[in-house]
């Protein structure tokens, strides 16, 4: 289901992950310089909304209801699954008066909460853009831009003891947990690799020092000699269907 909403910039709201509204496909419309997310993964949780934000330019002398909108779909432009909650649009900003053209800015939402969502929706989404013309048509655009949409994960750290001598051991624990959307939990992420990350007292920038794969909990733990004071944690890249994460920081002094 949608409904426009006028105030202020042109809004429609959609609900959930629900099938393209059917009707009447129209020409005489065009879009580009499409770019969602900044081209980076759209991470979602288990609880947060998440906002996604979107710009695009619209060329067309047709008369227009509502709308436009670009968003993520499975499936086809018209007849897949779309992937938001709700999208607000910007009014147009005059590119050419003459020949039509507006460029927008969109804000796109995901509610994680949707009864209908699920870990089965990660993975690689396309991009459409859709405007809603005058007497119910409307027009809907295949953009052949790709979207990852990936489960979130969390990764914790702690490194004992606080402080130590030099010299002696330093045992770094951890857990890597991913999004669970069918449960809105976070579940412990079994047999991934992640990085144990070290930087030291004084530096700008963390250097991996070594790797470690998670247990059947997602639990992490390894051991490093302490060479001098600094700042520890965990980083675990990411796949295909989760994003990447570091833990905080966990500093540690060395006497």
């Amino acid at each position: 289901m949608w409904r426009a909403v006028a105030a202020g910039g042109a809004a429609i709201v959609f609900t959930g992950v629900a099938a393209v509204p059917a009707g009447a496909a129209e020409g005489g419309v065009s879009f580009s310089r499409v770019a969602v997310n900044g081209g980076k993964p759209i991470v979602i949780g288990v609880k947060e909304e998440v906002e996604v934000r979107a710009a695009f330019r619209m060329t067309t002398k047709l008369k227009y209801d509502y709308g436009p909108t670009v968003f993520p779909y499975r499936g086809k432009p018209d007849s897949g699954d779309t992937l938001h909650s709700s999208i607000i649009t910007s009014d147009c900003k005059v590119v050419d008066a003459a020949q039509g053209i507006c460029d927008f800015e969109e804000w796109l939402y995901i509610d994680p909460r949707n009864y209908d969502f699920g870990n089965e929706d990660a993975g690689t989404w396309k991009t459409a853009a859709r405007v809603f013309l005058a007497g119910d048509a409307h027009d809907t655009d295949d953009m052949n831009l790709p979207l990852q949409v990936k489960r979130a994960t969390r990764v914790t750290v702690n490194a004992s003891p606080e402080p130590v001598t030099k010299g002696k051991t330093i045992t770094v624990t951890g857990r890597v947990t991913r999004a669970n959307w069918d449960t809105h939990t976070y579940q412990g992420y079994a047999g991934r690799t992640v990085s144990l990350q070290f930087k030291a007292a004084g530096a700008s920038s963390y250097t991996t020092i070594k790797k470690a794969k998670s247990s059947s909990t997602g639990a992490l733990k390894t051991t490093v000699n302490a060479t001098g004071p600094g700042t520890w944690r965990w980083t675990y890249y990411g796949n295909s269907t989760s994003g990447a994460k570091s833990s905080t920081g966990d500093h540690v002094a060395v006497r």
